[in-house]
């Protein structure tokens, strides 16, 4: 039986990349060690190293004057280190509010600078706010927003213009599903578990003109100037992650790039919405103008069939599709490791579950 594994994150990581991943375990780069063994500082791994953030900018397209770092402490952690390093004590910063992770963002910025949630769209955040209703403070460090929140299975259309303040995105669960113009953007931070690797692992990219400001409290190893300066090695990095990570790059490369992924995660997307749709057992609340590529949230319209829904599900192969605790129903996350086949068997399991219990 094949299963497709639609947890949110730690998401599926594409198969190829377990084999090799397997295949090199006891001995990677023929010198009898795992890569989890050797040094950081070796050459062996300081080649790996500096391959895959070639491969990330190459995918990316990253402009010249931005530096990329590899670091610890997932998403949640710049939570923290963006309003530390991009904001100085008493300085105000602007935060858009679409959902969970948003709000958590504001939340823990609020203990280092004055926040300002210049739009958002609560409390039940099925949309996001309107372009024209985002504009950015006059003086603000930053404008924060999350494209995509992925309890909610909420996604911007958009790029919000920012005007000159500095755009900072959560891309968590965005990061490499399609093309992104990098140059509108001041910092992009995104936890490595959903399209680029492990968990343990977070990817910033961050404009060079923007680090170097960290107020004086800052730990060294969260400053960007000094992560910068010392490539990502400043401690040791989460290498192992770093590692998975270069090997889902050139995976990615040898499938044509963030175009075609964006292609195949349109055309996910569109057929299990369009299925979702169809059905009156099924149902997403989420505005279809705001609806998600990676996180499908669906609700049925008996959720007293929620547990026996989830029982045939994982039976079938079907795994991880039980919704976040914080908003319950069903999700299926369909990341770039989800194949179109998956999302096909899924329908297929929706339409024979409606027939027999609609």
């Amino acid at each position: 039986m094949t299963v497709y594994n639609f947890s949110a994150g730690p998401a599926a990581l594409p198969g190829e990349v377990l084999e090799r991943v397997r295949d090199e375990l006891l001995d990677w780069n023929h010198d009898g060690m795992s890569v989890m063994e050797v040094s950081h500082r070796g050459a062996a791994f300081m080649r790996a190293a500096e391959e895959a953030e070639a491969d990330l900018r190459e995918l990316l397209a990253v402009p010249a004057g931005y530096r990329v770092l590899f670091l610890q402490g997932g998403a949640s952690a710049q939570f923290s280190l963006v309003p530390m390093n991009l904001s100085a004590p008493g300085a105000t910063a602007d935060y858009v509010d679409t959902g969970h992770w948003s709000s958590k963002a504001i939340r823990e910025a609020a203990r280092y600078c004055r926040v300002n949630v210049v739009a958002g769209s609560g409390p039940d955040y099925l949309t996001v706010p309107a372009a024209d209703r985002i504009r950015a403070s006059a003086g603000a460090a930053y404008l924060h927003y999350t494209p995509n929140e992925t309890i909610g299975g909420v996604e911007f259309p958009y790029v919000p213009d920012s005007g000159s303040v500095p755009l900072v995105a959560d891309m968590s669960s965005t990061i490499l599903s399609r093309p992104i113009d990098v140059a509108r953007f001041g910092l992009i931070y995104a936890g490595a578990q959903k399209n680029i690797g492990p968990a343990g692992l977070v990817v910033v990219l961050v404009r060079e003109d923007l680090i170097g400001h960290a107020r004086a409290d800052t730990p060294t190893v969260f400053d960007y100037a000094a992560v910068a300066a010392q490539g990502s090695m400043l401690n040791t990095p989460p290498t192992f992650a770093w590692y998975v990570a270069g090997l889902v790059f050139k995976w990615l490369k040898a499938r044509g790039g963030l175009a075609a992924m964006a292609a195949r995660n349109r055309e996910k997307a569109e057929r299990l919405y369009a299925a979702i749709d169809a059905s009156s057992l099924y149902r997403n609340a989420v505005a279809p103008e705001a609806r998600s590529w990676m996180n499908v949230t669906f609700r049925l319209a008996r959720s007293e069939l929620d547990g026996e829904f989830l029982r045939l599900a994982n039976a079938a192969g079907l795994r991880n599709l039980k919704g976040h605790k914080a908003a319950g129903g069903m999700r299926a996350s369909i990341y770039n490791s989800m194949p179109v086949e998956g999302v096909a068997t899924l329908i297929e399991f929706m339409r024979e579950f409606e027939r027999a219990h609609g």
